[in-house]
Order: C-alpha cells, then structure tokens, then sequence
C-alpha cells in the first residue's frame, strides 16, 4: 500500500476535510460578468430548514447492514444523480467498505462500530430505488490513474452522448491528485476529468482528461472543476475552486466553465469566463474571492431558482465547520450577494466537523430543497480510529430547506 494511502487509513481524511479544514470555510465575492438583471431573478434565502431524519437513517440502516462485507459503510464527498430509470446514483470519495458490527463498541461505546482492518477505498457508488438503498457497485468505480495518485467523484449528470444524440450516458466529474508533502497531505491538485458511464449498466466507458494542471508550477493555482453543476438555456455550468489556503493560508477562489449539452467528455467544447467573457483555451479567471478578504472553498453547491442562482458553503470566521449559509446571484459569474443568515445543523457529540454541503435538487420539489452534509472528527491524528468506534462520524446527514426572499 503506498504511504499516502497508509496516511489516509490512519487520519480517516476524505475529500470532505480537504474542503473543510484545508480549505476552510470562507466568504465569496464576485467580478460582475457585464451582462443584464434577469426579470426572474429573486434575492433568495433559507427560509427555514429541518432535519431530514428519514433520509439520514437510511444511510445509517445501508451502512449497519451486516449482510455482506464489500459494500459501502461510510464516506464523504456525497453527490447524487437520476438515473433515467427512477433509480437514484450516489457517489462517494473515501469510503470503508467491510462490517459494522453491532453495539457496544471495543470499548464499550453504545454504537455501532467497524474495526481496524476495514478497508478503506478512493472512491464508490451506491444505488438507490424509491428512497432505499440497494447495492454498492463494485468498489473503487474509478481505478487510480498512476502510482500515487487517486481519483475522487464529483458532480454528475445525465446527458446525451453527443450533443444532439438520442442516446444517453452518465458523465462523473473527477478530481485526480497525486500524494504529496506537506502542506499537500490530502494530495497536489493534478487534473479534471470526466468519466462516461454507460446506462443501464452503468460501466464505465472512459475517463477523459479536460483540464491538466501539472504544468501550472504553483500547485496553490491549480483549478479543480466540477464541485457542483447547474444547468441553465442549453448549457451546464460547472463550479470549481484551487487550493490556496492549503499553500499559504491566503483565501481560496473559485471558478467557472461551461459546457454545450452533450460536452462534458469534450476538452475542446469547455469554455471559461475569463473574468469579461467565456473563452476556449485559456486558463481560467477567478470569479470568486479577492485573494485576500473574501474568496471560497471547494466546498459549495450551487442551485438554480428560477432566474436566480443559490450558492450553500459552510459559514466564515468562528461559525465555521459548524454553520451553513448561503448566498445568491442572478449569473454563475456574479455579482453574489450575502452571506444570508445561516443555520446550523445537527451534529454528532464530540469535536466533529460539518463540511460540504450539497443540495440535492432531484430529491426536491415542491419548494423544499434537500441539502446533504459530511461529518468527521476535527482531530485528524484521531479521527480514523474514531469513526471506526462510531460510523456515524463518517456518513452524510441531510437537512430540507425552504427558500424565501431575502431582505
């Protein structure tokens, strides 16, 4: 096993403390992208919200089932897509796989707990049908790329395989990084992909590379795309953010491309907002963050109402890796407008962190919202061990928002 893969056994550490406490949790700004206000867009914010207790016992009962010993457990990163058949794809960064054996734990703990030798994997997708959670594909989905490096999933949509085509795939977004020291102990942001899936069966077809960043000297530079999706007249706006804070504590920016319907898989069909316009073939331009006050983690989502666009990330300053808050634009490139008040969600007891939240809008409907989030323990050193002697420590929790306008 490669060190960086013994590390990661040890710390617990997934895509989710990568956002949340190398990252951070951190305010947004925006460059105005020069266009128009559309007649649809509302100044929007959480309403109100409850815990989706339903949801998040599911995963809890998945998890628990004892039934066999090469399913999922427990993860972080947590994305969804609809599958055209009704089914429901999860898709998950780190995750144990193995048993969970019923309480009390090894040291007497009245939960469920997993031991010591439970495997731990880069990657994993779960299926879903009519609210219950049926099978974990076999695991990892997404085979590491090269020695030391690993492949987490991201966003994910149906889409036709070409544009215009009748025929359907699933494209996953993927974030490839490769081992490294410190301050890059969670991995050196290396390279966007997108992986094709085929439907019903959902094998992968390939994996293409559509933004390489190994020759962007300073890793702290390097974009990684596809944290969030949204769709909107034609085309699919994908979110992503560098990894500053990991460098230098600086404030992380966040970035956007879009994609004609059908062209995720096409390197050449990108194109970037260049801080005026979108462009091809060049490199990309903040549209989030000052570098200096103001900017984002990786870990937001993004929703669209109508004309207006929502953005949920973790709260700045002391409220951090325990509240959520939200912001809104009428365009993905900004202006943004907030923070809007934020809400905190439950958590297990303990030193435990809250980090990515993200909403899961083929779960909604009906002006409800459902919003997932990833706990982990905020000792890193510890937090392997903990989340072995309690699997809640390592599972999405899930929360229904109702959007209001802001004021």
């Amino acid at each position: 096993m490669p060190e960086d893969a013994r590390a990661r056994q040890r710390t617990g550490t997934g895509v989710g403390l990568l956002l949340a406490l190398v990252l951070g949790a951190v305010l947004l700004t925006a460059l105005p992208d020069g266009g128009g206000r559309d007649a649809d867009c509302t100044p929007l914010t959480v309403g109100s919200w409850s815990a989706d207790d339903r949801l998040t016992g599911e995963f809890a009962r998945y998890g628990d089932d004892g039934a066999r010993g090469d399913d999922w457990t427990g993860g972080d990163g947590t994305h969804s897509v609809r599958l055209p058949d009704g089914r429901l794809l999860w898709l998950f960064s780190d995750t144990y796989l193995g048993q969970v054996h019923a309480p009390p734990g090894p040291l007497g703990e009245s939960h469920a707990w997993r031991d010591t030798t439970a495997p731990l994997v880069r990657n994993s997708a779960v299926l879903m049908r009519d609210g219950r959670l049926e099978s974990t594909l076999p695991a990892p989905l997404f085979p590491d790329p090269g020695p030391n490096q690993w492949r987490w999933p991201v966003a994910a949509r149906v889409e036709p395989r070409s544009p215009g085509s009748d025929e359907q795939v699933v494209r996953v977004l993927l974030w490839v990084r490769t081992a490294g020291s410190s301050p890059w102990i969670y991995g050196v942001p290396t390279a966007t992909e997108v992986a094709t899936l085929s439907l019903p069966g959902l094998r992968v077809e390939s994996i293409t590379k559509v933004l390489d960043e190994q020759r962007v000297q300073d890793p702290s530079r390097r974009v990684l795309f596809g944290t969030t999706l949204v769709e909107d007249g034609g085309w699919t706006y994908v979110f992503g953010g560098d990894d500053g804070r990991a460098a230098s504590r600086a404030v992380s920016s966040a970035y956007v491309a879009r994609v004609p319907e059908g062209g995720l898989a096409e390197p050449g069909a990108w194109e970037y907002w260049d801080g005026s316009q979108w462009t091809t073939g060049t490199r990309p331009h903040p549209v989030l963050g000052d570098g200096r006050r103001t900017g984002v983690g990786s870990a937001f989502s993004v929703v669209r109402r109508g004309g207006t666009y929502v953005l949920f990330t973790m709260a700045a300053g002391t409220k951090g890796l325990a509240a959520v808050t939200s912001y809104w634009s009428c365009s993905p490139t900004g202006p943004w407008h907030g923070p809007e008040k934020d809400f905190t969600p439950s958590l297990p007891s303990g030193q435990v962190a809250a980090y990515n939240p993200q909403a899961h809008p083929e779960l909604s409907g009906a002006g409800r919202l459902v919003l997932s989030y990833d706990v982990n323990r905020l000792e890193t050193d510890l937090a392997s061990a903990q989340v072995n002697r309690n699997v809640a420590l390592y599972r999405p929790r899930f929360v229904t928002l109702r959007l209001s306008p802001a004021h």
